[in-house]
């Protein structure tokens, strides 16, 4: 056994192990948050070191495909979440008194007074 396979093991066993306690965190964690958090950190972690794992296994050439499937992950995982939290917020399944500070309760509210501005201008016209 050479030192690439024992370094790709233990990539993969650990890739493996952050994808279980993400998985955890999302059924244990009361709010979403928190599962959000759970939901994209971890996993994206154990994902890159999945692929650390099987890309030390495989030839260069090869091993490109997997750089471009890691480049995804850490593009779209953040603006998914960051998504699934506005969405969750706008429906009310984020709890006001768990939040610390609100930025986004003002700029809505901001937005919607000058929805409400803009409307009663074009009445007036």
């Amino acid at each position: 056994m050479s030192i690439l396979d024992i370094a790709s093991s233990i990539c993969l066993l650990s890739g493996a192990t952050f994808c279980v306690v993400g998985a955890y965190g999302m059924l244990r964690f009361p709010d979403v948050p928190s599962r959000l958090q759970a939901a994209t950190k971890p996993q994206t972690l154990g994902l890159l070191l999945v692929l650390l794992g099987v890309a030390l296994q495989l030839e260069f050439g090869q091993a490109l495909g997997l750089a471009l499937v890691a480049l995804l992950q850490i593009i779209t995982a953040p603006v998914l979440s960051q998504l699934v939290g506005r969405a969750a917020y706008r429906t009310g399944a984020i709890a006001p008194n768990t939040m610390v500070v609100d930025e986004l309760e003002l700029r809505l509210a901001a937005e919607d007074a000058g929805d409400a501005n803009g409307a009663s201008d074009n009445q007036d016209r």
